[in-house]
């Protein structure tokens, strides 16, 4: 399979870029083809312009490129912080440049844009990793989990995949080396279970 991760973490030491690390470890020892972007690293542009948010706009090569390898992926994993119950800005945008129409989207003939739009992607599973330092009581009852909602449903559901995953790890600063240890292998256990050995 082939499998992009995206990481969103400004941190090169921080526990996202741990989890992008096991991630694509045991994924290349079963097998499969990963593309691993780190967002801040790649100095992502996150600003869409309003000249690139028609359809069938021309987009620069780097937009061109995350676009095909999200159109063809089997896998996506997505990797960032929990700040102020979203993605991290540079994410976002990556998400408003990337998910574009006639990408991940597109809406039936005669729509204008006020329906349900058509999900395009063809990724078999869809897996978000968060960190936050936020305790899952409040997280649930008080924020009413935002980013469960954001990516199952606003993202994900609506541009095709069904087979959605998310975990949260918390709470960071507050975490044992220990704790991180147990925690790298649970992810390490998620990527097992949603993309299986390929014959090598």
């Amino acid at each position: 399979m082939n499998v992009s991760i995206i990481l969103a973490h400004p941190s090169k030491n921080s526990f996202n870029h741990a989890i992008a690390g096991a991630c694509s470890k045991i994924l290349k020892e079963r097998g499969h083809t990963v593309k691993l972007h780190d967002l801040y690293r790649e100095e992502f542009d996150p600003v869409l312009s309003a000249e690139e948010i028609p359809m069938n706009s021309k987009t620069d090569k780097a937009i061109d490129t995350y676009c095909n390898e999200i159109r063809k992926c089997d896998g996506i994993i997505v990797i960032h912080p929990n700040w102020w119950g979203q993605p991290p800005a540079i994410l976002k945008g990556w998400i408003d440049r990337v998910f574009r129409p006639g990408i991940a989207y597109e809406f039936r003939d005669g729509d204008k844009g006020e329906g349900v739009p058509v999900g395009l992607l063809n990724a078999k599973a869809a897996i978000v990793f968060n960190t936050s330092d936020t305790s899952r009581e409040r997280e649930e009852n008080i924020f009413l989990d935002p980013l469960e909602t954001i990516w199952k449903n606003c993202i994900f559901y609506l541009c095709g995949i069904k087979n959605f995953y998310r975990r949260m790890f918390r709470v960071m600063v507050t975490s044992t080396e220990e704790e991180r240890i147990l925690w790298l292998k649970e992810v390490e256990d998620v990527m097992i279970r949603y993309f299986p050995a390929e014959m090598i």
